[in-house]
C-alpha cells in the first residue's frame, strides 16, 4: 500500500535529497541510496506537507496479528531547522491522512537527537525503544586495519583467504549487472531458509537487478571480488550525510574461507577517501546477524525509536 502520491524513481533524486541532505539525520534508512533500493519490497512513497518531507513505508519485520502496517519516517527538513508549530502542523496532518486511508499512524526509524524535537511539537507521542533497528557504526579505518586482538579471529581468516587464492577486486558497474545478478541467484539457491524468507530474498533479487542496472544514475558505491574472472562477492553502499557510507548489502560465496572478511576490507579500503564511518545497517532482530555485527565493534549503536499518539 502506497500512502502519498510520489513514488522513488531516479527523476526525483534531486528533489528528495533536499531534504535527505538537509540535515545529518544519520539513520540508515534515510539516504536516496537505500530509499531507491528497497522502494517496492517496502512501498515507499513521499509527499511536501508544509514546511516538511514526509516519507512512508511498510515494513515487513513488524507484523501487528500478521498484518502488514504502514508508517512514516519522522518528518524531513530542507533547511536543517525545526520549528515546534509547523512541525507539529505536518505530523497532525500526515496523521490525518493516515486515517482518512483507515490506517493507524505510527513514526518508526525515529533516531535519538530527532526524538526530543518531535516530543516538543507532538508531547502526546509516545516513543518507545526499537532495537531490532538499532544500526551499527564503525570507524572505516578499524575495518580496514583490523588490528589488535577483538579482531584476531577476522585477521585469521583474512590472511588465510589471502595465501590461499588469488583474486581481482573491481569496481562494479553496470555493465556488470548480467554476471552480478548470476551470482545472486546462485547465493540463493545455496540456502537453505524457511519458504517465508525465500520469499523476501526473491523479492530482494529483484530489487538488486534494478540496483545493478542504475549503479552510476543513483550513485552506489559497489564493488566486486573476481576469482577465475567470476563473480563470488559483492559489497554495495551509499553515501549517508557527510561521511558516512551505509553498506547496504554484502554478500559472498561461504565455500571460500575468508571472503567475507575479504569484501568487507576491500570495499572499506575504496571507500575510504569519503567515508570516515560505515554505517552497516540494522540487525533485524536476529540473533546470528547481531552476534556477527557486534564481531566487528562498533564504535556507535545509534539507536532508533517509534513514536506513537497515547
Amino acid at each position: 500500500m502506497y500512502m502519498f502520491k510520489n513514488r522513488i524513481t531516479i527523476d526525483n533524486r534531486q528533489a528528495l535529497e533536499e531534504y535527505l541532505y538537509g540535515y545529518e539525520y544519520k539513520t540508515s534508512g534515510l539516504s536516496f541510496s537505500a530509499l531507491y533500493m528497497w522502494r517496492d519490497i517496502n512501498k515507499f512513497s513521499w509527499e511536501i506537507i508544509g514546511d516538511y518531507m514526509c516519507i512512508t513505508g511498510i515494513s515487513h519485520l513488524e507484523l501487528e496479528d500478521g498484518i502488514i502496517l504502514p508508517f512514516m519516517f519522522p518528518p524531513l527538513t530542507r533547511t536543517g531547522e525545526y520549528d515546534t508549530e509547523s512541525l507539529r502542523e505536518t505530523i497532525l496532518a500526515a496523521k490525518s491522512r493516515f486515517e482518512d486511508m483507515g490506517q493507524p499512524f505510527s513514526l518508526r526509524l525515529v533516531p535519538f537527537h530527532l526524538m526530543e524535537i518531535i516530543k516538543e511539537a507532538c508531547p502526546e507521542i509516545c516513543f518507545k525503544d526499537d532495537r531490532p533497528n538499532y544500526d551499527y557504526v564503525y570507524l572505516t579505518q578499524d575495518l580496514i586495519d583490523l588490528k589488535g586482538r577483538a579482531y584476531h579471529s577476522k585477521k585469521n581468516h583474512l590472511n588465510f583467504f589471502l595465501k590461499n587464492y588469488e583474486y581481482e577486486y573491481v569496481e562494479m558497474t553496470s555493465d556488470m549487472a548480467d554476471d552480478a545478478m548470476k551470482f545472486i541467484a546462485e547465493f540463493n539457491a545455496r540456502k537453505d531458509v524457511p519458504e517465508h524468507e525465500m520469499e523476501l530474498l526473491k523479492m530482494e533479487e529483484q530489487a538488486m537487478e534494478d540496483v545493478f542496472r542504475n549503479l552510476e544514475k543513483v550513485g552506489y558505491s559497489a564493488g566486486a571480488i573476481l576469482i577465475d574472472g567470476k563473480i563470488e562477492a559483492i559489497a554495495i553502499g551509499g553515501q549517508l550525510g557527510k561521511n558516512t557510507i551505509t553498506e547496504h548489502v554484502e554478500k559472498a560465496n561461504i565455500n571460500y574461507r575468508g571472503l567475507y572478511q575479504a569484501i568487507n576490507n576491500e570495499f572499506c579500503r575504496n571507500v575510504a577517501s569519503k567515508a570516515k564511518y560505515i554505517n552497516r545497517e540494522e540487525d533485524m532482530g536476529i540473533p546470528n546477524l547481531r552476534k556477527a555485527k557486534l564481531s566487528y565493534k562498533p564504535v556507535k549503536l545509534l539507536e532508533k525509536y517509534i513514536g506513537i499518539f497515547k
